[in-house]
């Protein structure tokens, strides 16, 4: 898998640690030699050079690596841990990194576990997501085909290590293409990065100078949540770059990509990547259902819960992924919002969240936007909108825009300002906390 730090082309720098491609590689054969022969090996992925040599060792000796999110409570880690009944857990104080060994020689099968990555649990308990070695390679060979991600790149990011966006993406991809990492404890400009990866979150917080900065790279890319078409606007007006976007879920990795070479706006996730089959399940009229993906990178089953994984697979093998998208006439995808939070049934109509929630944050006042729906005894469910603003702004005026925008079975019937939405680490709205 890590196919260039074998042939000595990574460079890796996390915070103010940096390794060169021989002092990485044997500081990974050293972490390596002490994990062989354990099928599961749990790290707690903070932010440092540790956890990253830590999974990248697991992975060279051919077990499955668990990433523990540091910031996990107690309970919350004991479960998890009680699940994936890792052989040994290892934290930064276990790796050091000026311990040196040869990296091992032997291949790892394609279907062998590679990593065991827990969803973040925002519509249920958390569930082991089992992932093999030809999915990872898949996505990371796809996304290098979509966006001529090389050696010759650098790329930058500051993303938590214990998700699929930081870790697969961010660390495995640079050490299996040989692209130069710098991991950041506060994301923003990095000299000669030419790829950025980022959450609109982060995105959206960076100051106009810092977007100026980026200007010089090559690739700006947004995932792990929605784009609001407001921040695509300001880092292209800022920086001269349309955002890139991604589409994949943990149980997918990445499945569809926008091409650098091809028109891009805000929601539109791009077209599949090699191999990877897409469709619009029970479409309505306007071609919007739930999206629906077959294909090399998809996980393997969830850990002990063979019923789930039954549940989330159809027996043609394709994944129901549970979000709601339209297929353009040009195989790109459009997403419209989650199938149970944000597919609303109201007054006989099917509207998608997601539409709602472009057209209120284009009025200058919205700085963020959520919407949901609430039982009606009259519509069957109405739609509710929670707002953030940058000013005060009449509830009805809000109303009267999205009317104007949109078809006025699509406004919202209430509007309820909040300070703040609840968004976990990934900067993902957690819609069942509003209420």
């Amino acid at each position: 898998m890590l196919t260039a730090l074998r042939s000595g082309a990574a460079d890796v720098t996390v915070g103010s640690v940096r390794l060169s491609a021989d002092a990485l590689a044997g500081a990974v054969g050293a972490v390596a030699q002490r994990v062989a022969g354990l099928s599961r090996v749990a790290v707690v992925a903070d932010s440092t050079m540790q956890a990253v040599v830590a999974v990248a060792g697991v992975l060279m000796a051919g077990g499955c690596a668990v990433p523990v999110n540091p910031q996990s409570g107690a309970t919350e880690r004991a479960r998890l841990l009680t699940d994936a009944s890792p052989d040994l857990v290892l934290t930064s104080t276990d790796v050091d990194l000026d311990e040196r060994a040869q990296l091992p020689g032997r291949a790892v099968p394609d279907d062998a576990p590679a990593l065991l990555i827990y969803t973040s649990g925002t519509t249920g308990a958390p569930k082991g997501v089992v992932l093999s070695e030809r999915a990872v390679c898949a996505c990371l060979d796809g996304l290098a085909a979509a966006w001529s991600w090389t050696a010759d790149d650098v790329l930058a990011h500051a993303l938590p290590l214990f998700h699929v966006h930081g870790l697969v993406l961010g660390c495995l991809g640079a050490l299996r293409h040989g692209s130069r990492l710098v991991v950041t404890p506060r994301f923003g400009p990095v000299p000669g990065a030419s790829i950025y990866f980022a959450v609109p979150t982060m995105w959206s917080r960076l100051e106009d100078a810092d977007l100026s900065a980026m200007a010089p790279a090559r690739l700006l890319v947004s995932g792990s949540a929605a784009l609001p078409a407001p921040v695509f606007d300001r880092v292209r007006n800022a920086s001269g770059h349309r955002l890139v976007e991604r589409y994949g879920l943990t149980e997918s990795l990445i499945v569809t990509a926008a091409r650098p070479d091809e028109a891009r706006s805000a929601g539109h996730v791009g077209r599949p990547l090699t191999d990877v089959r897409l469709r619009i399940d029970q479409p309505d009229d306007s071609g919007m259902g739930e999206v629906l993906v077959a294909g090399p990178t998809l996980f393997s089953g969830y850990r002990n819960q063979p019923d789930a994984t039954a549940a989330t697979m159809t027996a043609e093998g394709w994944l129901r992924t549970g979000d709601l998208g339209v297929v353009h006439a040009d195989g790109g995808l459009r997403l419209l919002g989650r199938l149970a939070t944000d597919l609303i049934k109201t007054g006989g109509y099917k509207v998608g969240a997601g539409e709602v929630e472009d057209a209120l944050l284009a009025h200058p006042a919205v700085a963020e936007a959520a919407v949901t729906g609430e039982p009606d005894d009259d519509l069957g469910q109405r739609i509710v909108a929670w707002v953030v603003v940058h000013e005060s702004v009449p509830a009805q005026t809000l109303v009267d825009h999205v009317a104007r925008d949109l078809a006025p079975h699509k406004r919202p019937r209430d509007i309820r300002f909040v300070d703040a939405l609840p968004r976990n680490a990934m900067g993902k709205v957690q819609k069942r906390l509003l209420g």
